[in-house]
């Protein structure tokens, strides 16, 4: 499935948004071409390539036009995978998350997603259930709402990409003698065929280079529904190099008993010794090493049969290597650390042990789940700095400009010098004064990312959304993580009465369902 926009004569304006297939090797199947007047064509790809017959040559021809602007979220990536799977070339691509970034008044609440860009400058809810997302794109016909849902995509790029460049729903009329194209593209300076990063810094050609040696990691931002191969069958690329593997046992297997005998729970050696050393405790037995207190417990077990009164075998959970493991957070922190703390306080059960393989092979399913949930709850994910500072382009173009006359000495053609000048003049005194060599210094130093005050954590927003339910939907979230874990893992050497819905009937006896939760 992949949306996708076209021009119509001779606005020459089109669009393209992200790509979904059913599992890696699926091909794109769906192509969808939309323009500003609201026309919109889908296009089966499959079909054509299954009956071996050649797409239409205006079709082909659009794509690869270097005059016709394709815009939308993640166009430069799902073009790459057009070129694999159907031979197409796409070129002239922008990505709307660049043109958002750069609108200084733009107020973006939910993150870049073409959902969350949808939500906070057009005010427009799309449906990104994922029941729909991942329905059968390749059926022999089309339901009315996956028409419908396609048809919405490649529509509302268009229409962002018109409000970001401040032209409502068309563009303007241009100048005698200038074409809509040249008044379109000379807003998309510097964007044009520009892979997204979350943290845009308009390195130029050398930035470009940069990024086309590295290998990319993860899919495109919009591609979160993908299933996931699993990575630790891929023998070219062996998992866990480079991980810290424990040095010493997480289970000491140590017991702790109440002044009548009763087992209250197991222990590290180092914490057994504390109660002995303290004088509170005393030395039942050295093997197995079982310490009783001499003081009443603040709680003991609601009965014998306890995860935390249960021997745990220092193992791998999943394939049960003994040796080069480390601790493996079921809920990751991101979230954890947000729970209010009823639900965090001396809680071991979700920290279990992953050989150094496993444990990288988790994560990567554990980012397919993570923008899963950022998609369904506009709780948008990544690097901290690409969200949470946005790139003030004024800022920088005042910057490269002082640099540029402090590193130009007297090489520079007065023309583009006055030029460089008025720029930094405009900026720091509205014209009114001369520019001075402190001036340009303070200017050459300038910090261009702002502080995006709107930004919320990723982890925070989600347990926020679950925790409007209480504690029955902090328990969900919960529930969600640990079934992932037993889903996508496929645990062969779990600890006993390791469970989805630990402690859940306890919280619920001892708080009540209409808890007051306070978030950390």
């Amino acid at each position: 499935r992949l949306p996708l926009s076209s021009p119509s004569p001779p606005q020459r304006c089109c669009l393209l948004s992200q790509v979904s297939v059913k599992g890696k090797a699926s091909a794109v199947s769906l192509l969808q071409l939309a323009t500003f007047s609201g026309r919109c064509v889908l296009v089966r790809l499959l079909t054509f390539r299954n009956a071996q017959l050649p797409l239409p040559e205006g079709l082909v021809g659009v794509l690869s036009d270097p005059r016709v602007l394709k815009v939308g979220v993640g166009c430069y990536e799902d073009g790459k995978r057009l070129t694999h799977d159907h031979g197409l070339t796409l070129s002239c691509t922008v990505d709307l998350r660049y043109l958002a970034l750069r609108q200084r008044q733009a107020v973006l609440n939910n993150g870049l997603s073409l959902k969350s860009l949808a939500a906070d400058l057009l005010n427009i809810t799309l449906d990104k259930s994922l029941e729909l997302r991942c329905s059968d794109w390749e059926a022999d016909v089309l339901t009315q709402e996956q028409m419908v849902y396609a048809a919405h995509d490649a529509q509302i790029s268009v229409a962002l990409f018109f409000h970001l460049l401040g032209m409502n729903t068309e563009p303007r009329l241009p100048a005698e003698g200038e074409s809509v194209f040249v008044q379109l593209a000379s807003c998309c300076q510097g964007l044009v065929d520009v892979p997204f990063r979350a943290r845009y810094n308009g390195e130029g050609e050398e930035g470009e280079r940069r990024r086309r040696s590295r290998k990319s990691t993860v899919e495109s931002p919009e591609s979160g529904d993908q299933q996931v191969p699993d990575p630790r069958r891929n023998k070219r690329k062996p998992l866990g190099v480079g991980y810290s593997a424990r040095k010493s046992p997480l289970y000491d297997n140590c017991f702790l008993h109440a002044p009548d005998g009763q087992p209250l729970c197991t222990c590290d050696k180092k914490k057994a010794k504390w109660y002995l050393e303290k004088g509170i405790g005393e030395l039942v037995s050295d093997d197995p090493f079982v310490v009783r207190l001499l003081f009443e417990p603040s709680g003991r077990p609601d009965s014998q049969k306890d995860y935390y009164l249960t021997a745990k075998e220092n193992v791998c959970v999943v394939c049960g290597k003994a040796d080069s493991y480390i601790r493996k957070n079921i809920v990751p922190h991101e979230y954890r650390r947000h729970f209010p703390a009823e639900m965090k306080d001396h809680n071991s059960h979700d920290i279990l042990l992953l050989c150094t393989s496993c444990h990288a092979a988790s994560n990567v399913h554990d980012g397919v789940l993570k923008q899963r949930l950022a998609e369904e709850h506009s709780a948008p994910q990544g690097c901290e700095e690409g969200i949470r500072l946005l790139e003030d382009a004024d800022r920088r173009r005042v910057r490269s400009a002082a640099r540029a006359l402090l590193s130009a000495s007297g090489g520079m053609p007065q023309s583009r010098k006055e030029e460089l000048l008025s720029v930094i003049q405009s900026f720091f005194c509205n014209g009114q004064q001369e520019v001075t060599q402190d001036m340009l210094q303070r200017a050459a130093a300038l910090e261009t990312r702002i502080f995006n005050e709107s930004y919320v954590p990723h982890g925070l927003k989600v347990v926020q959304v679950y925790a409007e339910r209480s504690l029955r939907g902090l328990m969900e979230l919960e529930c969600c993580w640990r079934q992932h874990f037993l889903t996508s893992m496929q645990p062969r050497h779990l600890p006993p009465l390791w469970s989805v819905n630990h402690n859940h009937d306890k919280y619920l006896r001892k708080y009540g369902e209409d808890l007051q939760i306070q978030l950390n």
